[in-house]
């Protein structure tokens, strides 16, 4: 069986409502496009990553964020969006790893479960690969990736007729102070942390790409196209 291709689109510190717009024409792409069985190639679809360029804070599917808590959230600063992902709310921001992808399942003989499985392998990857051998996913509702009762990594994604968007954010050198004005992903009793802090050392988005996408490359079992030489 043929490797599906994935193209991989690094858009650097980005404003979280540009990677909206970008994910929103992937999938139109995907979803009025031929199915898998005929293209020409094995074509995935795509996989966005970034690095959030200021304070975002988004809710899920199933809320997680009141009109009054939305504008107490603007008036420190940051942004509010609705998203169609699922999970409550959570924060994005500069120093954390943003992961789209955008992705014909059919092409990869996934299901959703098994998708989000297959994203918290990354995650689970690429920490142990920082030297933090204790990452664990967890089922839900605790969906992401764990180091004890310490997320560093969460996880929501939106599917539908086999197209995935949203996905991961992996906090890297993300300034942890943000979440103390939300309940992350409305798990009361839980911490938030970040590779630069269990690591007592200054980790940068872009000191992981690599490894992050040797992970998914292994996990996905497919090959990335791009220009850059990230890829």
């Amino acid at each position: 069986m043929r490797q599906p291709v994935v193209r991989l689109v690094w858009l650097g510190r980005v404003p979280y409502a540009e990677v909206l717009a970008l994910q929103e024409s992937w999938l139109k792409k995907l979803q009025t496009g031929p199915g898998p069985e005929l293209r020409s190639e094995v074509e995935g679809g795509a996989l966005l990553l970034g690095e959030p360029a200021g304070p975002v804070y988004t809710a899920g599917l199933r809320g997680g964020l009141t009109p009054e808590e939305a504008a107490r959230l603007r008036s420190i600063g940051a942004e509010v969006h609705g998203t169609g992902r699922g999970g409550l709310a959570t924060f994005h921001g500069p120093g954390q790893l943003l992961c789209h992808p955008v992705l014909d399942l059919r092409s990869f003989g996934l299901r959703l479960r098994t998708h989000v499985a297959a994203l918290e392998a990354c995650a689970v990857r690429l920490c142990e690969l920082q030297g933090l051998p204790t990452a664990r996913a967890r089922p839900p509702p605790f969906t992401g990736v764990w180091l004890g009762d310490r997320k560093i990594c969460a996880i929501g994604v939106r599917c539908g007729r086999h197209i995935t968007s949203h996905g991961l954010a992996l906090n890297c050198c993300t300034d942890l102070k943000w979440f103390e004005h939300i309940v992350p992903c409305g798990l009361v009793g839980t911490g938030v942390t970040s590779l630069s802090k269990e690591l007592q050392r200054y980790i940068t988005v872009n000191e992981v790409m690599p490894v992050f996408l040797e992970a998914f490359k292994e996990t996905y079992k497919c090959i990335l196209t791009s220009e850059d030489s990230l890829s």
